[in-house]
């Protein structure tokens, strides 16, 4: 977020990085080489096959960004993924989306691509562990990343926050797993959560699957409401969350846009 804040500033401003810790362990599981090497491979199977866009979530690297502007694609969020696949699907067969495989499925489904028609791309192994006929068979392939986070939502706390709360909205981000998000009442972005909640009537119940730091600054702001984590021992993510000025240290991690 840092990198993609200082690309889009001015010459002006700097960008403050309260700890270079911090990231995001999704990110870390599409290193640029690897993505690399595995956009060689698919350029080379599917080149003359109807062709594929890379779309990359928010959540990665800078140099992940860079490669996907420069072989028409395009960066997503959470809250804009949808139009984006319909926008890429206008130019190729395919799609390459990095580095969430399960926002991107929980996405393509609702745009009516089937489960037969993605296939996961494991850069661990010779081209991803795909036949050449599977990938050309497929219009989704799904780099092989998650959130941590997200994806200790389970439909078995789903089914532990009804049988406590009857009456209850189960609200999750899409980042969370297939079957967890079609056991749920609801999916969508964390602004889409927040609004959710925010705009629910008084009395109402909300077991919500994303970021513990939000839903419990939900559950402060929404007192009439009963605002609760679907994970019963949910962490803060533990790379993200690194936003405290280390006391150790005497300096910030200052980025100006010229270093891009």
């Amino acid at each position: 977020m840092a990198e993609t804040a200082c690309i889009l500033a001015g010459e002006h401003q700097q960008v403050i990085l309260p700890n270079i810790t911090a990231g995001c362990s999704m990110a870390d599981m599409a290193p640029i080489q690897d993505v690399e090497d595995g956009w060689e491979d698919l350029q080379n199977v599917l080149g003359d096959h109807g062709g594929i866009v890379p779309v990359t979530y928010m959540n990665s690297v800078a140099a992940i960004k860079a490669l996907c502007g420069r072989n028409g694609g395009a960066v997503c969020t959470s809250s804009n993924a949808a139009a984006v696949l319909k926008w890429a699907f206008q130019d190729a067969d395919r799609v390459l989306f990095l580095p969430d495989q399960h926002l991107g499925r929980n996405t393509a489904l609702k745009l009516g691509i089937g489960l037969d028609e993605m296939v996961v791309w494991n850069p661990f192994k010779a081209m991803g562990g795909n036949t050449p006929e599977q990938l050309r068979a497929a219009k989704m392939v799904l780099w092989q990343g998650h959130c941590s986070v997200h994806t200790r939502f389970t439909p078995k706390q789903i089914d532990s926050a009804r049988e406590r709360y009857p009456d209850v909205t189960v609200l999750v981000h899409p980042e969370c797993t297939r079957e967890t998000v079609e056991a749920a009442d609801m999916d969508g972005s964390t602004e889409f959560i927040r609004k959710a909640i925010n705009e629910a009537p008084a009395g109402s119940v909300w077991a919500v699957g994303t970021e513990i730091s939000l839903v419990n600054r939900l559950a402060k702001n929404n007192p009439d409401k009963t605002v609760f984590c679907l994970d019963p021992v949910s962490c803060p993510c533990s790379t993200m969350y690194r936003i405290t000025r280390p006391t150790c240290c005497g300096r910030w991690k200052a980025w100006s846009p010229e270093r891009w």
